[in-house]
C-alpha cells in the first residue's frame, strides 16, 4: 500500500507543524532562576569561577556541576537521511531536531543536534573526538555505510563516553526483541531458526551481529544484497563488514536462500520480497519487512498466501512496528545514569530482552488510548511494545544499567535498583512519587479486602488483578461468574490462574443479610421488601456497599459505568457519612514540583459559610493524613473585601467562623485569589496574612469553580490531576470518574485500601 495513501497529513500540514508557532522543534530552557542580580552573579561571573576551578582539578566533577551527564549530541552529515538518501547536513536538521525531541519526550534526555558539512571519515572522527568532552554520549545518525562502521568503531576507542549509531543498533535491538517473541509464539528456539537477511547495510550488518550474539547460529544465517547471497569467496562488491557474515553455501539468490527459511529480515527496498517467495518459507514464517517508507512486502500480501505468518514492518499503520524510539532513548538513559564508558554488546542484548519481556505483560489502557482504543495483547500482532507505553522508561533502563555494571563499563554503579526504577517513573510522571508512596504505605499495613462493584467490566477486572498481583490487598469482583470469566479471557487472563474471587449478588450467602440491612434503612422511604430484594440482586453498588457495611469487605471501588452523583446516591442508601466528617470530593493537582489539594470538586454545589468550614476541616484532615502540613486558602474573586459580593461574603463568613472555633490545628486564610494563595512574594500589601508559606489546600467557593479550574489545568498540560478522592464517609468508598482507565481504577482502589491508615503517609 502506498505511503502517501496511508499517511494522515498533507505536505502543508507537515510544513506548518515545523514552522509554527516557533520554527523548529527544540529550544533551551534554563534550569536555574535568573530573576535577581544575585542569580546572575552565581550563574556567571564571578560565581561560575568556583565550579570551573573544581572541574579543572577533577574532570569527573563536570557531571556534578554541568549538564554533561544528561546531554547527548545527535550528529549527522546528512548522507543517509531516512529513506531519502544523501541530501546534505542542512536538510538533515529537521530529522536531528526530531531525534532531540524524542530523547526528551521519552527518556528526559537533553539532546542537541550537530550537523556536519563534511563527508571525509577522518575529518568527522577528528571533529567529534574534539567536541566529545561536552557531552555524556554521542548518537550518530543518518550517516551512510560503510562510513558509519568505521566512524562509530574509532570514536568508541577515542572517547570515554557512549557512542551509538542508532541506524545500526536501534533497528537491530527492536528487530531482535521482536524475533525473541515471534520465536516464543511459534515454538522455535533462536539456536534452531534459519534466517535470511536482505540488505546488509548499516542496520542489516548490526542486526546480523546482534542476533548471532543472542544465540542464532552463524551457519543458519544467510545475508543477501543486490548481487545475491554473501557466500564465502564471493569476489564482487564485498568489504570487511560483509565478509564477516559470508557463509559456505551453494545458494546464490534470495529465492534459493528463502526456501525452507523460518525468518526473513528485510532492511532493503520496496518489493524485494514477493508472495511467491513467501510461499516457499517454512510453516508459520516470521517476516520482518522493515524498508522505509514502504516495506519489502505488505502484511496484506503476506497474509494472502501465508495467513499463519507473523509480520512486522517499520510502519506505524501496521501492527508490530519496528520503531527505533523503543531503544535509543532508554539505552542512553541507562547508560548516562551509570556514566557508562561505552554501549557494549551486553547492553544491547539486555535492551532487546527487556523489550521482549515487556511485550508479554498486560498492556495499560493509556496505550490503547494512544492507538484509538485498539486493545493490545501479546500474540502474533503484538510482539513488540508500542512507543507510547508509559512503562518503558521505568522498565528498560535498569536492565541496561545492570548490564553496564556487570561488564565493568559503569563509572557510577547504582546501589538500589528498586529506588532507581522509582526515580525513573517520576521523571516524566509527576504523580508517580505520590502513587509510589501511597502504595508503599498500603503494602506496609494490614491487607484489606476491596470489592470492585462493576466486576464484569474488562478495565475493572484488569485493575482488580493488578491490585491483587501487586500485593495491595485482596480483590473481590461483583458480577455473574460466567460473564466475568468470559471478559477475563478477553483481557488476556485465565480465570483459574487470576485468583480473583467473584461474588454474584443473587446467589451470594450474604444476600439475605444485605436485604435485611438495606430494608431496615429504607423501609420508611417508600421501599417494600421486594423492592429491596430486587435492588440487592440487580444493583451492584447496593450489594457492594452492603458487603462493606456488613464487614465482608474493607472498602469498595465503583463509578466506571455510572456518573458520580448517581453512584454517590446509591452508596449513601447503605453507608452513612462519618460521625465527624463532611462528604466532599478532593482533587490532587501536581505541577512544577508542587502538590495542591482542591476541594470541594463534586459534592456540594453552592456551599454556604458553615459548609465551607466543614469542607476545609475535612480536607485539612485528609491532607495531614497524606503526610502534608495543611495550609488552607479560601479562594474567591475578591481580595480581603475588594470587591464585595454575595459569594465572597460567604467565604469571609467561613473564615470568621473558623476564627471563633476552638481546636483548629491548621493554618487558614481568605478570601483571596490564587496569586496570593500560591505566591508569598505577592503578599506585600497584606502583612496581616497568616499563612507561613504557599497554600497547599485550596477551598473553592462552589463546585463549578473547583471543577473548571482542575479540568482547565489538566487540559492545558504540564500538570497531572488525581481524583477526585471521596472523603467523609463512614466506610472507605471511592468513585472513579466515568469510563476510567485501568491505572485510574487501580489508583482509586489503592486510596480505598489506604483510607484511615494506622500510619500517616510520609511524602
Amino acid at each position: 500500500m502506498d505511503q502517501v495513501e496511508k499517511r494522515t497529513f498533507t505536505d502543508e500540514e507537515a510544513l506548518n507543524f515545523h514552522r509554527y508557532p516557533t520554527p523548529g522543534k527544540i529550544g533551551i530552557q534554563a534550569t536555574k532562576p535568573m530573576s535577581t542580580q544575585r542569580d546572575l552573579s552565581l550563574a556567571y561571573s564571578p560565581g561560575v569561577a568556583v565550579p570551573v576551578l573544581a572541574i579543572a582539578a577533577d574532570p569527573d566533577l563536570a557531571y556534578e556541576y554541568t549538564s554533561k551527564g544528561n546531554l547527548v549530541a545527535v550528529i549527522s552529515n546528512g548522507t543517509a537521511i531516512l529513506g531519502l538518501g544523501n541530501l546534505g547536513p542542512l536538510a538533515s536538521k529537521p530529522v536531528m531536531e526530531g531525534k532531540g525531541v524524542l530523547f526528551k519526550r521519552f527518556a528526559d534526555v537533553d539532546a542537541i543536534d550537530v550537523e556536519m558539512s563534511c563527508t571525509d571519515v577522518d575529518e568527522i572522527i577528528t571533529v567529534v573526538k574534539n567536541i566529545g568532552v561536552t557531552y555524556g554520549g554521542i548518537n550518530l545518525e543518518d550517516i551512510k555505510s560503510p562510513d558509519c562502521f568505521r566512524i562509530e568503531t574509532e570514536l568508541q576507542d577515542l572517547l570515554d563516553i557512549p557512542v551509538f549509531h542508532d541506524d545500526q543498533h536501534g533497528t537491530a535491538i527492536i528487530c531482535s526483541a521482536g524475533l525473541i517473541n515471534a520465536c516464543e509464539i511459534t515454538g522455535r528456539k533462536l539456536s534452531d531458526i534459519k534466517v535470511v537477511l536482505n540488505g546488509p547495510g548499516a542496520a542489516g550488518i548490526a542486526t546480523l551481529g546482534l542476533i548471532k550474539a543472542m544465540g542464532v547460529r552463524p551457519d543458519n544465517v544467510i545475508a543477501v544484497d543486490r548481487k545475491g547471497v554473501l557466500w564465502r569467496g564471493r569476489p564482487e562488491d564485498m568489504n570487511q563488514w560483509k565478509s564477516a557474515h559470508a557463509v559456505d553455501t551453494d545458494k546464490r539468490t534470495l529465492a534459493d536462500a528463502l526456501a525452507g527459511a523460518d525468518v526473513f529480515i528485510g532492511v532493503s527496498a520496496k518489493g524485494a520480497l514477493t508472495p511467491e517467495l513467501v510461499k516457499t518459507m517454512a510453516p508459520r514464517p516470521i517476516i520482518f519487512a522493515m524498508a522505509n517508507p514502504d516495506p519489502e512486502i505488505t502484511p496484506e500480501e503476506v497474509y494472502s498466501v501465508r495467513p499463519d505468518a507473523i509480520v512486522a514492518t517499520g510502519r506505524s499503520d501496521y501492527p508490530n512496528q519496528v520503531n527505533n524510539v523503543l531503544a535509543f532513548p532508554y539505552l542512553f538513559r541507562g547508560a548516562l545514569d551509570v556514566r557508562a564508558r561505552r554501549v557494549n554488546m551486553e547492553m544491547k542484548i539486555a535492551c532487546a530482552n527487556a523489550l521482549a519481556m515487556l511485550a508479554r505483560e498486560d498492556v495499560p489502557d493509556e496505550v490503547a488510548a494512544a492507538y484509538h482504543g485498539v486493545k493490545m495483547k501479546f500474540g502474533p500482532e503484538y510482539i513488540i511494545p508500542t512507543p507510547f507505553d508509559p512503562r518503558l522508561l521505568s522498565y528498560i533502563p535498569p536492565f541496561i544499567a545492570q548490564a553496564a555494571m556487570d561488564t565493568g563499563v559503569a563509572r557510577k554503579p547504582i546501589e538500589d535498583m528498586d529506588a532507581y526504577r522509582a526515580s525513573l517513573a517520576r521523571r516524566l510522571d509527576p504523580t508517580a512519587a505520590f502513587s509510589q508512596k501511597l502504595q508503599g504505605a498500603v503494602l506496609s499495613g494490614p491487607q484489606k479486602t476491596i470489592v470492585f462493584a462493576e466486576g464484569e467490566e474488562q478495565s475493572v477486572i484488569r485493575a482488580a488483578y493488578a491490585f491483587q498481583q501487586q500485593g495491595l490487598g485482596k480483590a473481590v469482583l461483583v458480577g455473574r461468574e460466567d460473564l466475568v470469566h468470559e471478559n477475563m479471557r478477553s483481557a488476556g487472563l485465565e480465570p483459574a490462574e487470576a485468583g480473583l474471587e467473584i461474588v454474584n449478588a443473587r446467589v451470594s450467602p450474604w444476600n439475605d443479610a444485605s436485604v435485611d440491612l438495606l430494608y431496615g434503612r429504607l423501609q420508611r422511604e417508600g421501599y417494600l421488601r421486594r423492592d429491596i430484594q430486587r435492588l440487592i440482586n440487580q444493583d451492584r453498588n447496593a450489594f457492594a456497599a452492603a458487603m462493606v457495611a456488613l464487614g465482608h469487605a474493607d472498602g469498595m471501588v465503583t463509578g466506571v459505568t455510572r456518573n458520580f452523583d448517581q453512584v454517590l446516591e446509591e452508596v449513601l442508601n447503605v453507608i452513612d457519612p462519618a460521625e465527624d466528617g463532611r462528604i466532599i470530593g478532593m482533587s490532587v493537582v501536581m505541577a512544577k514540583g508542587r502538590t495542591l489539594f482542591i476541594a470541594d470538586t463534586n459534592v456540594t454545589e453552592m456551599p454556604v459559610a458553615e459548609e465551607l468550614v466543614e469542607i476545609a476541616i475535612e480536607a485539612a484532615r485528609a491532607v495531614r493524613t497524606l503526610g502534608y502540613e495543611p495550609r488552607v486558602a479560601f479562594m474567591s474573586y475578591s481580595t480581603f473585601g475588594n470587591p464585595m459580593g454575595e459569594r465572597s461574603a460567604r467565604v469571609r463568613d467561613a473564615v470568621a467562623m473558623l476564627d471563633e472555633m476552638e481546636g483548629i490545628d491548621f493554618e487558614y486564610e481568605g478570601e483571596m485569589p490564587p496569586e496570593l494563595a500560591l505566591e508569598p512574594e505577592s503578599r506585600g500589601a497584606y502583612p496581616f496574612m497568616r499563612l507561613t508559606g504557599p497554600a497547599n489546600v485550596l477551598i473553592m467557593p462552589a463546585i463549578h469553580s473547583a471543577a473548571i479550574s482542575t479540568q482547565l489545568i489538566k487540559s492545558l498540560g504540564g500538570a497531572e490531576v488525581i481524583g477526585p478522592i471521596l472523603l467523609g464517609l463512614d466506610k472507605p468508598v471511592q468513585i472513579c470518574p466515568l469510563g476510567s482507565s485501568v491505572s485510574r481504577i487501580l489508583q482509586m482502589a489503592t486510596f480505598c485500601a489506604y483510607d484511615r491508615p494506622l500510619v500517616e503517609l510520609d511524602i
